[in-house]
């Protein structure tokens, strides 16, 4: 008899949560991993994106990153002289707050700063982040960056595309062929797609994306890192957190 095809009821209770096994293995991975290394880094992430993260991993191909419940990744590295899995790493704990990771390398501390700093690719907004500027739609012929570019290195934006500005809010219409916005002298104050420090939503990154506009800056903040050499505990930016 052919199995029923009606869709089955499946109760929360039976998605499966992170087990006991992986949290336990995650802390053995991290105990086992810090006496392989000469230095401890913790970070956090500005916008985060896992195609970028995934180029930084290939890049410290050689290194070890851990994301993790901060509690079980302090507790790895141990929060005392008498839990430490090494001597003063036991310091680098108070900077394990909020979402943040752990880097292990053996590459020299000031060219693991010095690539994390430079490696800020941008990409597009999502919704729930501010504006890191402003963004407006000049008046008149509308073209594909929105006035990024000058006219002449630009090109008048798809007729295709301008219903769907409507349907964003931008007052445009079609005129000889061409999406105008205002009047097609170019007179006028444009629309204003969205104000520095601005918390976006979809609308406004929709309209964002449709131009071009890449308001968005992965970056990843070093907080703290520990050195074997010394035993030490060098802060590096601790207001990270706070700004994030």
């Amino acid at each position: 008899m052919p199995k029923s095809k009606r869709a089955k009821v499946v109760h929360m209770t039976q998605v499966a949560k992170k087990t006991r096994e992986q949290k336990d293995q995650l802390f053995d991975n991290i105990r086992q991993a810090v006496p392989e290394y000469q230095h401890c880094f913790i970070f956090s992430v500005d916008n985060m994106r896992n195609n970028h993260l995934k180029d930084v991993r290939h890049e410290l191909s050689d290194s070890r990153v851990f994301f993790g419940k901060t509690k079980l990744m302090a507790r790895a590295l141990g929060q005392n002289p008498s839990e430490a899995i090494a001597p003063g790493i036991e310091d680098l704990t108070q900077h394990l707050t909020g979402t943040v990771g752990l880097l292990l390398t053996n590459r020299p501390a000031d060219a693991v700063l010095e690539y994390l700093s430079s490696f800020s690719p941008v990409d597009f907004a999502r919704a729930g982040v501010p504006a890191t500027r402003d963004f407006t739609i000049p008046a008149g012929v509308v073209y594909a960056t929105a006035g990024e570019v000058p006219p002449e290195h630009d090109v008048p934006l798809e007729h295709s595309i301008e219903p769907e500005l409507r349907k964003l809010g931008v007052p445009t219409r079609m005129v000889r062929g061409k999406v105008v916005l205002g009047e097609e002298s170019g007179e006028g104050e444009g629309y204003r797609v969205c104000k520095e420090g601005e918390i976006l939503d979809s609308r406004q990154t929709r309209l964002l994306k449709l131009f071009g506009a890449c308001l968005s800056e992965f970056k990843i903040n070093v907080l703290a890192y520990w050195s074997a050499a010394t035993g030490k505990v060098t802060e590096v930016n601790p207001d990270a957190m706070d700004a994030e």
